[in-house]
């Protein structure tokens, strides 16, 4: 298949994905002189070390310091040495990023970044996941590095978290052999085996295949998850000119439900105990999970110096589970609880097309971008929850049954299109540095969700501004202005159709690049500030369910510090720190039915005031590494009504690792001190965080 016919083969997706673009593409694809809206230079590799200079995320060659807006990089070896096994550990010493908050959840990676969940704000290699309520785990093993945008960034991006977004870039083929293949335990339990191998056979092709299985369980025997991940990847060059590679990805698994324990429980002083307590129903709860994803990146340097590119990727999720969760506190050891069934099956089709190059005017060089990128998701969605038997604390039945749901299962289908033009400058002038972008959205979900119509029709302009100064000592301040938009399907508890939730955004900083070192220090400022925000809540009415009611604004205020740096003699280190303030501002004052509390002047769930970390990490040049990190989570609340608060806890890790010849051999400690506290609180149980975990591993690489 030649580059061009990818590229028309990309466009008819687009069009498949948007009816009202079809006569177009099908038009074009019969002109021999097409010309496509697009270019990603998406040709990613790998970072060796800590330090990146750029991130797929920014859709631009500008490097890391000089660009006006702070994002953090996460690269393969820093995940490696610290001895990640999720999104959340990899991100933990990430500035201002609560990395863990659920403790290990195997279905869902939920960091919060700036007060706000993560969880919709999740892209893979730049494209952003698909599902409604949640993205799915991804498998670590299969990343090469992770990028944190932060901000609105719907400029970019179009309708999407305020919170900016977490990119997971996948490994791709390089052009030259290696390989590896190891086994790997760890003291819950959990044994794994896993290979990387990459060939070259010839200057233009190569290809990688990667995959691990794991059987891994946590402190709670029972939180378990079963199952393995297989990933392919090809690089061909045709040409100097023309890179294309191709991505593809099964994974099977069987995450079960986390079950915690209600918030009055963790008062009682049996940490130790709960912490490990199973509450869930050993004949109920199941799993059965699959997903796997296609993709292609084009990148194709016209005559003209201008360059053509495109990211394309389908992914299919199908899953059913069964599962179990702790409601309220009865007596003095004993607990009731619900049952849910659901099940999704879901197809998504995403497409960026981008034009890159460069114009001077004068003294002034403009590196251009112009874009064009798609979305369409369908899914089918099924729920139905009930209640089951309740849970003698001191002598548990795990299989005494008695479940009651409540009427027929919710189902519907639903499709959600969304389309988005944008067009990005970004101006050299001497020292100089300024950037602007626009977009324009069309979006539209139509269909049901649950058994409700789930149905609405927005557009929307969004856009960022940003100007900055490159100094001659490595620093550049800079100043930045951004928006974005996100909008919901439904109506409120007075029965008025949801707004979509706008926020903006202004941030200044100053980043430093040294020249005495391979390092980047950014220090950032931000004042975020959302409006018509969605809160759910139990009904008004007593009757069972929740609805939702929308608040006038959130503000989230802070400043994050974040250094990392290689050092010389093996010294490698990355730190932050971040203070953060939200508010939510709700005139009406309304009453909470949950907690009898007001949202007015409260702060968000879960967005502690005060994060901070520091890991240092040893390259002897013997063989031997040795490294260790702390982390200090401040408190934060349980709930967006600040009922009750959860304690600050300080945690410490450890690494080592030693090569000899062809075998390497490393050994990782999270939570050493095995620190007992509570992670977060959902609606109905809190869930403790990882106890003490010691994970060895072995490998063979040539």
């Amino acid at each position: 298949m030649t580059p061009r016919s990818l590229i028309l083969a990309s466009v008819s997706a687009l069009a498949l994905a948007h009816p009202a673009l079809a006569q177009d593409a099908s038009t074009t694809a019969d002109d021999d002189s097409v010309f496509v809206l697009g270019d990603i230079t998406l040709t990613v590799d790998d970072v060796s070390g800590y330090v990146a200079n750029g991130a797929q995320t920014t859709k631009s060659a500008t490097p890391l310091a000089e660009s006006q807006q702070s994002v953090s990089v996460v690269t393969e070896d820093q995940i490696d040495e610290q001895g990640a096994q999720n999104l959340g550990q990899a991100l933990g010493y990430t500035a201002g990023v609560l990395a863990e908050p659920f403790g290990i959840d195997p279905r869902f990676d939920t960091p919060y970044i700036r007060g706000f969940r993560a969880d919709n704000a999740q892209y893979v290699n730049g494209l952003r996941q698909g599902r409604f309520f949640g993205a799915i785990s991804q498998e670590i093993y299969g990343l090469q590095q992770i990028e944190v945008l932060r901000g609105p960034s719907s400029s970019l991006y179009g309708a999407g978290s305020p919170l900016g977004v977490i990119n997971m870039v996948q490994k791709r083929a390089r052009t030259f052999d290696f390989g590896e293949a190891g086994i790997g335990y760890d003291s819950n339990g959990s044994p794994s085996l896993f290979f990387d191998v990459n060939r070259a056979p010839s200057e233009e092709l190569s290809f990688r295949v990667t995959g691990i299985g794991r059987d891994e369980s946590t402190q709670i025997n029972d939180l378990t998850n079963k199952g393995g991940y297989l990933a392919g990847a090809a690089r061909w060059t045709p040409s100097e000119a023309t890179t294309i590679d191709f991505l593809a990805t099964y994974t099977k698994d069987s995450p079960i439900s986390p079950t915690g324990v209600p918030f009055a429980l963790t008062r009682t002083g049996n940490g130790d105990y709960l912490r490990d307590l199973y509450t869930g129903q050993k004949d109920w709860d199941d799993s059965d999970r699959t997903t796997y994803s296609l993709g292609v990146e084009v990148s194709h340097e016209l005559d003209n110096g201008w360059t053509l590119s495109q990211g394309f990727r389908y992914e299919n999720l199908d899953w059913t589970y069964r599962g179990t969760y702790a409601s309220t506190v009865i007596g003095l050891d004993t607990i009731s609880r619900g049952s849910s069934d659901q099940a999704e099956d879901s197809d998504t089709i995403s497409l960026d097309t981008r034009l890159t190059g460069e114009i001077t005017t004068g003294q002034a060089v403009h590196k251009l971008l112009f874009g064009a990128d798609v979305r369409k998701y369908d899914a089918f969605e099924s729920s139905q929850f009930g209640t089951a038997a309740n849970l003698n604390l001191l002598d548990p039945d795990y299989y005494a049954g008695g479940r009651t749901f409540f009427g027929t299962p919710n189902a519907g289908n639903s499709t959600l299109r969304q389309v988005g033009i944008y067009a990005q400058d970004e101006v050299e002038y001497g020292n100089w540095r300024g950037s602007l972008g626009l977009r324009y959205d069309w979006i539209e979900q139509t269909g049901e969700r649950y058994g409700n119509p789930s149905e609405y029709k927005d557009n929307k302009v969004t856009g960022r501004v940003g100007l900055g100064y490159v100094m001659a000592n490595g620093a550049a301040p800079y100043v930045s202005y951004s928006t974005s938009f996100d909008p919901s399907a439904g109506f409120d508890l007075n029965n008025q159709i949801l707004k979509p939730t706008e926020a903006e955004q202004w941030e200044v900083g100053v980043k430093y690049s040294p020249s005495a070192f391979d390092g980047l220090i950014t220090v950032s400022l931000y004042d975020l500030t959302l409006s018509d925000v969605n809160r759910s809540i139990e009904r008004p009415d007593g009757q069972p369910g929740r609805v939702i009611r929308q608040i006038d604004e959130v503000k989230s205020q802070g400043i994050e510090i974040e250094a990392t740096a290689e050092l010389a003699e093996g010294w490698k280190l990355r730190g932050g720190y971040a203070y953060n303030k939200t508010e939510q501002n709700d005139p009406t004052r309304s009453v909470d039915p949950n907690t009898g509390l007001i949202f007015d002047g409260k702060e968000l769930a879960d967005a502690p005031s005060h994060l901070a970390s520091l890991w240092i990490d040893r390259d002897f040049g013997n063989g031997l590494r040795l490294g260790g990190g702390i982390r200090y989570i401040g408190t934060r609340y349980i709930n967006d009504s600040n009922a009750n608060e959860l304690d600050s806890v300080t945690l410490v890790d450890l690494s080592a690792g030693y090569t000899r010849e062809n075998v390497e051999m490393s050994l990782n400690v999270t939570n050493l001190t095995d620190e007992v506290y509570v992670g977060a609180c959902g609606f109905s149980y809190c869930s403790y965080g990882e106890g003490r975990t010691v994970t060895a591993k072995v490998a063979y690489k040539w």
